[in-house]
């Protein structure tokens, strides 16, 4: 509150009536009465400014490195008046929101040097009224007169005191004393400290913006980059300063790092052509530095322009190539849906399995997983994965089976369609994470050698291109069968044999390990409740027991078909043994003697065996052998 010229005199004769008396005179501020009754009730003595609260030598230095962005501040905005504050014999204090004093400027303090009142507190249970007290307690600018000081040996100047508003909150309160009112009128003191609070204000405001951008700027996944028109470096978010690190950029003595010293290429790249106003986005471009040659996508923002249309910076946003593909793999689902805890078993069998593929995680050797159809090798592809340093990067897969030799071959190295068009393949995609190759043992032959080299040298170029791609992957791989007899008969390539097997580990079959049987159900069907929203059902005792009898040729695939088949055709919150179809979704009728597809997937559900079909499906083994040949089909 700016308040006009007050007549001292009267001003010392309202003081010594309420120190005196106990009475406020009516025309005492209200806000300055209020503050005499609290420094009254508060004990404060009126003669001489008391150095009661203050922080310890340690602690200030520690508050005041905190506050360090407001103090350097005002001491810059100071340095340049300072000589004005020592003509007119004026005295500058910063505070904190609490009233402890962090910095005193210019001429000492009420008669107190720097270090004397730095560290102290100065609210009204302290000194009593001052300008500060009135300030912290009301938020806004205020002038108190000398005379209206708590304090006598306080009482010969003028002090204006001003809240530092920052985001609605009070940050800190500046104070000015002016001991000689005839060489600078009050109103003086006042426009320079308001001046100061603005300036302040707007100053902390924009740090707190700043702050706050480049902690977005430095939280994104891309390389932000302000370039003046001579390729110098006005700004880099933490990425783009690791890149530029990554190719030779340096600060020297303080000189901004140019592109003109790293970037051999820079006149061919987007950011130069920006200078001439050209815009650019989400162009894939190619960056040649003595380290290494790379590829990202960079768009190119060109900022003000003069009146002759002259750019005078640019803004240029990129990322490498391989960081965008984890971006997309991972939204798009390339990531790890299991981790090895969450495979079911606890039996020794098992267990060793699990424990072995923990160890391997964490080495970096390629892996092969050796099994029979459905043991859950690609579920412990995922939890590989999961446990190993490359869990961030994504998890890629192919099944090698599924494609002709010329799409697989695309599928894997990614294929140029056009001189403007180009796709990577899954080795690309799968760059610093994993790539499971399943059924590895139908990898054409074609392919295998250029395979190989990738792997071995770590590059690959795409089909129809001669460009060289760095990469960086481990693979996972499956097999069915027995892989390294299918090499040994040359049905497989040696040397890439070499390559992926460095660790092999093989998935036991469910038959093998019938004590994890009931556990698995129970799992099984906990997964089914939580993934449909269904009410769990009860496993007897006795139906795990029909379970743990039977061989499971397909395994826990197998098992988990028949255990879904049960859960959505059982009534009851129970699955009894006569629940259990251990043909899956074909129900036990003689559809089969009319359909070979239900007569197909009942003998594969009994592993291609005679007398377990014949059971499966209450008929004798010579009708089974009628209709055997009636399908085409082989006995065994």
């Amino acid at each position: 509150m700016i308040r006009e010229q007050r007549s001292r005199n009267k001003l010392e004769n309202y003081y010594h009536k309420y120190i005196e008396e106990g009475i406020i005179d009516p025309n005492v501020h209200p806000w300055v009465a209020e503050s005499w009754q609290k420094s009254k009730m508060h004990n404060v003595d009126t003669k001489t400014m008391p150095l009661g609260v203050s922080l310890s030598s340690e602690a200030l230095k520690e508050h005041q490195e905190h506050h360090k962005n407001a103090i350097s501040y005002l001491e810059e905005l100071t340095k340049e008046i300072h000589e004005f504050f020592q003509m007119y014999n004026l005295s500058l204090l910063l505070s904190d929101s609490d009233c402890y004093v962090l910095k005193s400027y210019s001429l000492p303090f009420y008669q107190k040097t720097p270090g004397e009142i730095e560290g102290v507190r100065v609210g009204v249970a302290d000194i009593g009224t001052s300008s500060i007290s009135i300030v912290h307690e009301h938020k806004t600018p205020f002038l108190l007169f000398g005379p209206e000081m708590w304090i006598e040996e306080c009482q010969q100047g003028d002090a204006c005191s001003a809240p530092v508003i920052v985001n609605g909150e009070l940050q800190y309160i500046l104070t000015l004393v002016s001991v000689d009112q005839e060489m600078l009128p009050h109103n003086a003191v006042v426009s320079l400290m308001l001046t100061m609070k603005y300036a302040m204000e707007k100053h902390l405001s924009a740090s707190l913006r700043i702050k706050a951008e480049e902690a977005i700027l430095d939280a994104t996944p891309f390389a932000v980059y302000h370039v003046m028109p001579g390729g110098e470096i006005a700004y880099a978010n933490k990425l783009g300063l690791s890149r530029l690190e990554g190719i030779g950029g340096k600060h020297v003595n303080e000189h901004p790092i140019n592109l003109n010293d790293v970037v051999l290429n820079y006149r061919h790249t987007p950011i130069y052509k920006g200078f001439n106003g050209v815009p650019s986005y989400n162009k894939e471009v190619t960056w040649i530095t003595q380290a290494k040659t790379y590829e990202d996508i960079t768009t190119v923002v060109p900022l003000e322009r003069d009146s002759d249309q002259t750019v005078n910076s640019v803004v240029a946003v990129s990322m490498p190539i391989e960081d965008l593909r984890t971006l997309v793999a991972h939204a798009a689902g390339y990531t790890a849906r299991y981790n090895l805890a969450s495979m079911v078993g606890e039996g020794s069998t098992f267990a060793t399995t699990k424990d072995k593929a923990a160890r391997i995680a964490r080495n970096h050797n390629h892996i092969l997983l050796q099994g029979e159809s459905g043991t859950g090798k690609q579920r412990m592809a995922h939890g590989i994965h999961q446990a190993s340093s490359r869990a961030a990067g994504p998890l890629i897969s192919v099944r090698c089976g599924d494609l002709a030799p010329e799409l697989l071959e695309q599928e894997l190295f990614g294929v140029s369609t056009s001189a403007e068009i180009s796709h990577p393949g899954k080795l690309e995609l799968a760059n610093g994470g994993t790539l499971f190759m399943d059924e590895i043992e139908k990898l054409p032959m074609t392919l295998t050698a250029s395979l190989a080299k990738a792997l071995t040298t770590q590059k690959m170029h795409r089909i129809g291109e001669t460009v060289e791609r760095p990469i960086d992957v481990r693979i996972i791989s499956a097999c069915d069968s027995d892989l390294k007899r299918l090499t040994e008969r040359g049905a497989f390539d040696h040397h890439l044999y070499e390559i992926i097997s460095k660790s092999v580990i093989r998935v036991p079959s469910l038959r093998s390990r019938r004590e994890d049987i009931p556990q698995l159900a129970k799992h099984i069907v906990c997964e089914l409740a939580a993934q449909h929203q269904i009410e769990e059902k009860v496993i007897l005792p006795e139906t795990a027991e029909v379970l743990k009898d039977y061989d499971w040729p397909g395994n826990i695939k197998q098992l988990q078909g028949v255990i879904e088949y049960a859960f959505f055709n059982t009534k009851s919150n129970e699955i009894r043994p006569e629940d259990i179809n251990l043909m899956g979704d074909i129900k036990p009728d003689n559809s089969w003697k009319e359909d070979k597809d239900v007569f197909v997937k009942a003998w594969q559900a009994a592993g291609g065996n005679v007398s377990r079909l014949a059971n499966l499906l209450s008929v004798s083994r010579v009708t089974l052998y009628r209709y055997l040949k009636k399908y085409g089909l082989e006995k065994s």
